[in-house]
């Protein structure tokens, strides 16, 4: 792949980043940062310098919070499925009793 330099903007200030990634996509990942970045930083005052690494630190707990989901609902949906699976067994397996019994 190519690599280019594309300028993104992270809340007042731009960054050059060395990528192969499509420019569209670093730009709405930046973006994303800029949202935690202004959730984590006073509004009106500038960005204190620790401000930065706070958005990190926040994105990569909602990022543990959703990958926890995720797991709990392939959990969920597994257990779900086995369920079924179970109860189809018992039907195909009456069935197959029923028809024996003929």
């Amino acid at each position: 792949m190519d690599r280019r330099t594309v300028v993104v903007s992270v809340g007042s200030r731009e960054y050059k980043v060395v990528s192969s990634a499509d420019e569209g996509e670093l730009s709405r990942l930046a973006e994303a940062v800029s949202t935690k970045l202004a959730e984590v930083a006073r509004p009106g005052r500038p960005e204190p310098p620790n401000a930065l690494l706070l958005a990190a630190l926040a994105l990569a707990h909602d990022l543990e919070q959703e990958r926890s989901k995720a797991r709990t609902l392939e959990r969920r949906s597994r257990d779900m499925l086995r369920r079924v699976l179970v109860r189809l067994d018992n039907v195909l397996e009456l069935e197959d009793g029923a028809a024996g019994v003929r």
